[in-house]
Formats: C-alpha cells, sequence, structure tokens
C-alpha cells in the first residue's frame, strides 16, 4: 500500500502533475458501512464536472459517479457545493481500493485530480469517529473524538490544509483544543464557534485521516426551529460508529447529523399525547353513562314481569258447627267493565264444582259422607262497570 503511493509520487512529479484537487490521503472504514469523502477543488473549476474515478492507475480507472450522470447502484452519491468549492462523495459498502477525486477540464486539457487510499476492514477501523456530520450552534462549542489504533500524531486539520497539532491552537479564528485524556482516542474541542466555522475538518492519526463536517447555525428563533428539526429527524438514525467506549467496535450504518441540545422536544410531543388521553377518558365516560342507563331500564322491565296479577275471583270459606260441613262463597272482584264484559257475558251464571269428601272413602251419595256445599253469588251488573 506505501509502495504503490510513493511510487504514485514520483510519477507525478516527473510528469509535472498540478494538485489543483485537495482531499484526504488514506482512509480505514468497516466493511459494510458507508464513508462520506470531501473534495476542494479551484473556484475556477466551479461549473466544471466532478467525479470520482476508481483504480490504481490513472489512465484505466473507471467511473464510479459524475454530478452529471448519477449512479444507478446505490453505492456512490455526489453533490457539488459550489459556494464553497467543495464536491462530496457518499460510498456505500466500497471496495479496498485507490479512488480519485477529479475535474473534468474542457477540450484536450488533462483532468485535474486527487487520489486517495480507501482501507475496509472486518475489524474495528484503524481511525473513525462516532458521526461524520455534525451540527452546533455560533457561539457555543463542540467536541468530537477520534478512535485510533498505532496512533503516531494527533492532529486536527481542515480541509484546506490547516492543522493543530499541538494541544492547543486555532483554525480560521476557532479555538482548537487538543485532548489526550481519553483511552484509545483523542478528543477535539473547537470553541468560540462562528458561521465562517462551518466546513469539512479531518482527524489525523499520522496514516489515516478521518473526514467531520461540522455546521455552524446562527442564533435566531428561525435557526433554532430548524435546528430542532434537523434534530428530531437525525435521532433516529444510527451513528455511523458506535459510543464513547473504546473497547466498542464501530456500527455499519451511514453517517449522520448531530446536535448538542434537543430543547422543546418534549413539550411538542406531550401535546398529542394529553389530547389523546382526555379524548379516551371522555369516551369511557360515555359508555359506562350508557352501561348504567342500560342495567336500570332492563331492572324495571324485569321488575314489572315480576309482579302477580290480580286474580279475578276471591272466595270466602265458611266453617259452620259441624267441622264435617264447609261453605264457600265465591265473588266476582270489581275490575275494569271492559275487561268483565269480554269475559263474562251478562246473565251468565258460575257454577263450582262440588266435590265429595270422606275420611275413608269417596262416595257419590249423602249417606254417610260430608258434604261441601258451594254458594255462587252472582254480582249486579252496576258493579261489574
Amino acid at each position: 500500500m506505501t509502495s504503490p503511493f510513493l511510487l504514485y509520487l514520483i510519477l507525478s512529479g516527473l510528469m509535472g502533475f498540478h494538485c489543483e484537487v485537495t482531499t484526504v490521503k488514506e482512509v480505514s472504514v468497516k466493511a459494510g458501512s458507508s464513508i462520506s469523502i470531501p473534495c476542494l477543488y479551484d473556484s475556477s473549476y466551479s461549473s466544471h464536472v466532478k467525479y470520482l474515478c476508481k483504480g490504481p492507475r490513472w489512465i484505466s480507472c473507471d467511473y464510479a459517479v459524475k454530478t452529471d450522470k448519477p449512479d444507478n447502484t446505490g453505492m456512490f452519491s455526489i453533490s457539488d457545493d459550489r459556494r464553497q468549492n467543495i464536491f462530496t462523495v457518499v460510498m456505500n459498502d466500497p471496495d479496498s481500493s485507490w479512488y480519485w477525486c477529479a475535474v473534468e477540464k474542457a477540450g484536450s486539457t488533462p483532468d485535474v485530480k486527487k487520489y486517495f487510499w480507501l482501507s475496509v476492514t472486518k475489524d474495528v477501523p484503524s481511525l473513525y469517529v462516532d458521526q461524520q456530520e455534525i451540527t452546533a450552534m455560533e457561539g457555543g462549542s463542540v467536541t468530537v473524538l477520534c478512535y485510533h489504533k498505532n496512533l503516531k500524531e494527533r492532529r486536527w486539520c481542515h480541509l484546506d490544509g490547516t492543522c493543530v497539532t499541538g494541544q492547543s491552537g486555532s483554525i480560521h479564528e476557532t479555538t482548537v483544543t487538543i485532548s489526550e485524556t481519553y483511552p484509545d482516542a483523542f478528543g477535539v474541542t473547537m470553541s468560540g464557534l462562528r458561521t465562517e466555522s462551518s466546513g469539512w475538518y479531518w482527524c489525523d492519526s499520522g496514516d489515516f485521516q478521518m473526514p467531520v463536517h461540522i455546521t455552524v447555525f446562527k442564533i435566531s428563533s428561525s435557526t433554532v426551529t430548524a435546528a430542532n428539526t434537523n434534530t428530531a429527524r437525525t435521532t433516529s438514525k444510527i451513528p455511523l460508529f458506535s459510543s464513547v467506549l473504546p473497547d466498542v467496535g464501530p456500527n455499519t450504518s451511514s453517517p449522520m447529523h448531530s446536535t448538542e441540545s434537543q430543547a422543546g422536544g418534549e413539550s411538542l410531543q406531550d401535546e398529542p399525547k394529553s389530547f389523546t388521553q382526555t379524548t379516551v377518558l371522555i369516551i369511557a365516560l360515555i359508555f359506562l353513562l350508557l352501561l348504567v342507563a342500560a342495567a336500570l331500564l332492563g331492572w324495571r322491565i324485569i321488575r314489572r314481569k315480576s309482579k302477580p296479577e290480580a286474580s279475578d275471583m276471591t272466595g270466602d270459606s265458611q266453617t259452620g258447627s259441624d267441622s264435617d260441613v264447609q261453605y264457600s262463597e265465591i265473588h266476582h272482584n270489581k275490575g275494569s267493565s271492559v275487561q268483565m264484559k269480554n269475559r263474562i257475558p251478562e246473565d251468565s251464571v258460575t257454577y263450582s264444582t262440588i266435590v265429595m269428601k270422606d275420611h275413608v272413602q269417596q262416595a257419590t251419595g249423602t249417606a254417610d259422607g260430608s258434604v261441601i256445599y258451594s254458594t255462587v253469588n252472582k254480582n249486579k251488573k252496576n258493579n261489574l262497570e
């Protein structure tokens, strides 16, 4: 890997290549993950076509993606920021290879380009960060942890080549502090951020670089809303690599944005929750009232059906001096004239059945048996009415 790199440096010097494109030299990434590579170009090429080429030799490299021809495989994507003169290539599950950031030039003039080596490993990468894209507020600070193996030096550099190598320094009037208190990682803190601090940076361990993009927002009501919206969209994503713990390996998901704070997020989410709870409570109360009303109605119907109907006839029993003789009188009760007229026609007589009882045997005669006499009284017509 070092030999081709040195060989190409020699060939580039002999052939008089001019490096009008700036990018990283060597990047390490875990297999199956994604990585973003920034390429800085001269402002004179703002309107030119930019592209990524893959292969160890420029003369035979294969086009991967171009700004005027998107990649249909989904392995590569490219975007061009003409205000900052930077085009960025996102590589999804790439292979270990030489790659070239290049800009087309008109006519027969050779294109300008810059190569880098991408090392894909199944193990923990030689240099990586938690997130490749970070957002912050103007006047605030941000800290980036650069995890490493086989560290030779600790540097924090801007894409244009400005670097801080000691424990402290500044890049474009932004204070930079490098801390070595983390095991297997060094922390970079940028404080006193300004909107001009936005841009691409990278961690540098001596052999490898890892690009990090920082976006600084101005403090205003609109930017706070935009920052909160951006935070809500990115919190569901998984970081490019895992947490701060040094013994945890990198993740395999794509890079994401992060913010320092998420003020107002909980209160906005609590409003629909309270509204839903109130609605459910009202519906439950209405259902309970309907259930109680149905129960009362059913109880009244059952109670009304359970009342015994009044008899149309009443009887009076009389016992004479002779205990063996019983007299019974049957009287019609006063009722509705309509009901009585329907049941008993006028001048009709109701007769009772006479049952002969005897202590020893039943007989039809009157010799030795006891006789129960029954008298029937017919109520007058005006009583029925």
